[in-house]
């Protein structure tokens, strides 16, 4: 047996040859190591730009629910760069929307939809981040203790080690724990790492290795690499090029810390299979790369065809409609989500497509503003048109010579819908007040006409009773089945003599009040005995509250799709879950109301 201070002169070579094979090792790990950050990076940035605004937000906000949030900065900071990225060109985009409109930019304010929630992930992150950063160093300062108490284990056993120590297995043991223990800080690691393979080394060359525990040593150690060597060539024919690289690198690091030393015979021999291998698994990173560039042109080629597709729409063959360019608009939307989803470009000419792309859209965002501006001065000139018939039926509507005044309000109606589309703000004012004035004539033309069948003062007596009737009704128990049979016999009663007509006031005013009261709407009520003209009026109320219901209940779901697994239990969201309730309440009885009268029931 060979001593600290006699070993052999062979046994010397074959520890020194053992030493600078390690080095190779070390050395070739390296350049995998760096070999392989390269192709994570690329494969990074690929899937990176391959992801919309909407996609964006809700990566980052599964990045924050997740336990260990803070250690995804990397990935964070390039969804929260595209995010931004996307959120400042909508702004921009409407800012230059708003300057076309002649106005001044000074002037231009706008808060993106998104812009809040955004913020508010950036925030939540970096506390979280910050909280992961400080626990990290808490981790590696225990780390670094953990691994320099390996280290004086590792040096004991080399020169303090107790008669009958089971020098394999303590090797063994110090060896899995080192492999195991958790990361130091990158200012640490160097002199740890150099501080623990020279003790390793110590270990060998120092220690009185005995023949029996140095083929143990040999016979693990090539068992070792025999096993690596199997999976790298299972790794030749991985499919997924990147999977691969990213096992080999590991294997590379099990090589140099598990898998040393083994006999001399076998150093050369099996280091060189490896190698060999690892060539060829690398030279698969040239697939990789004519993968992705083969996505990448067929990436430009599709999204060329959409800013193409765009430039159609903003060029169109005929004179363009109203019709035409609503549709344009869908179809453009639809085509810039196409492109958002689309995935990355080559990078040389990634910033020439998104500017084409940019300026094609506000390209059809300034032509179809231009329509709209000659479109809002026909509007504007349609507009002073309604207004004249309006002043001339308010003009007439106490007329009463009857051969004159009906065929002017037949005329009055006639030219009313020859008259094109209006200011959508001023539709429904406008409309009102010409309707009432041609009411207002064509129901003194009944009265007039019908005085000798109706009994108008009886009529105002029934009519005062029920608006006594009316002023009584509380909000108890069966109060608005009293108020629609009140509302009902109101409808089926006559006229009433001209200087009493003011109680149809003070009956509208009473029942806004009861349905206040009660909480409903007047719309809502059962109803018999209303003309063919209320019931068309009644109708397009109705038609017009649905449409605003739907616009509400469509908002405050779309606000419950920011939370993550909205719930009722969440007491932040219920107030939003009754408020939805309700309102789909209040819709469906408008729909049943909507439809008795189409059904004439």
């Amino acid at each position: 047996m060979t001593t600290e201070n006699n070993l052999s002169e062979n046994e010397e070579k074959k520890i020194s040859n053992e030493v600078s094979q390690e080095e190779i090792s070390d050395n070739n790990v390296s350049q995998h190591e760096a070999s392989q950050d390269d192709d994570t990076e690329q494969h990074d940035e690929h899937i990176d730009t391959d992801i919309t605004l909407t996609d964006a937000l809700k990566e980052m906000e599964k990045i924050i629910n997740t336990p260990n949030a803070g250690e995804n900065f990397k990935k964070f900071n390039q969804l929260k760069e595209k995010a931004s990225h996307y959120i400042h060109d909508e702004v921009e985009d409407k800012k230059h929307e708003y300057v076309e409109g002649g106005n001044a930019p000074e002037n231009f304010s706008y808060e993106h939809p998104s812009q809040a929630k955004f913020s508010a992930l950036v925030n939540i992150f970096k506390e979280k981040h910050d909280a992961y950063q400080k626990s990290q160093e808490e981790e590696q300062k225990k780390n670094l203790e953990h691994r320099q108490n390996i280290i004086e284990r590792l040096k004991n056993l080399y020169t303090n080690s107790e008669p009958g120590t089971n020098l394999f297995k303590s090797i063994r043991e110090i060896k899995e724990d080192w492999s195991t223990a958790g990361q130091v800080a990158k200012s640490e690691f160097k002199i740890l790492n150099n501080n623990y393979f020279h003790h390793l080394n110590q270990f060998y060359q120092m220690l009185d290795l005995n023949k029996e525990f140095l083929e143990q040593e040999y016979n693990h150690n090539l068992e070792k690499r025999q096993h690596i060597i199997a999976r790298a060539k299972e790794l030749e024919n991985e499919p997924v090029i990147q999977k691969a690289l990213n096992e080999l690198q590991y294997l590379h690091k099990l090589w140099k810390e598990e898998a040393e030393p083994v006999a001399e015979e076998f150093r050369e021999k099996t280091w060189e299979e490896f190698k060999e291998i690892s060539n060829k698994i690398h030279e698969r990173k040239a697939e990789l790369s004519v993968a992705i560039e083969a996505e990448q042109n067929a990436n430009l080629e599709k999204k060329n065809q959409i800013i193409a597709e765009i430039k159609k729409l903003s060029e169109p063959a005929e004179n363009p409609n109203h019709n035409y360019w609503q549709n344009a608009i869908k179809k453009v939307e639809d085509l810039r989500s196409e492109f958002l989803k689309t995935g990355s470009v080559p990078r040389k000419l990634s910033n020439q497509n998104w500017n084409e792309f940019k300026t094609t859209l506000r390209g059809f965002n300034t032509t179809k503003n231009t329509y709209y501006k000659s479109l809002k001065g026909s509007q504007q000139t349609n507009l002073e048109e309604k207004l004249k018939l309006i002043q001339t039926a308010k003009d007439n509507q106490n007329n009463e010579e009857w051969d004159i005044a009906v065929p002017l309000f037949k005329k009055l109606q006639e030219d009313w819908k020859k008259i094109g589309h209006v200011p959508k703000s001023m539709t429904n004012k406008i409309w009102d007040e010409f309707r009432d004035a041609c009411n207002a004539f064509f129901n003194n033309f009944r009265e007039k006409s019908n005085t000798s069948t109706d009994n108008w003062k009886e009529n105002y007596k029934n009519k005062k009773a029920l608006l006594e009737e009316l002023k009584t009704v509380t909000n108890e128990e069966g109060s608005i089945e009293k108020i629609e049979a009140i509302k009902t016999a109101w409808n089926n009663i006559g006229k009433v003599p001209r200087d009493k007509i003011s109680i149809n006031s003070e009956f509208n005013k009473a029942l806004r009040e009861k349905l206040k009261l009660n909480k409903i709407n007047e719309l809502e009520l059962k109803e018999d005995g209303l003309s063919e003209n209320q019931l068309t009026d009644k109708a397009r109320k109705i038609k017009s509250q649905i449409s605003e219901l739907e616009s509400e209940i469509v908002k405050l779901e779309n606000n419950l799709s920011f939370f993550k697994n909205p719930s009722r239990d969440n007491i932040l969201l219920k107030d939003t879950f009754d408020s939805i309730d309700e309102k789909k309440t209040h819709l469906e009885t408008l729909k049943q109301n909507l439809h008795n009268i189409i059904a004439g029931e």
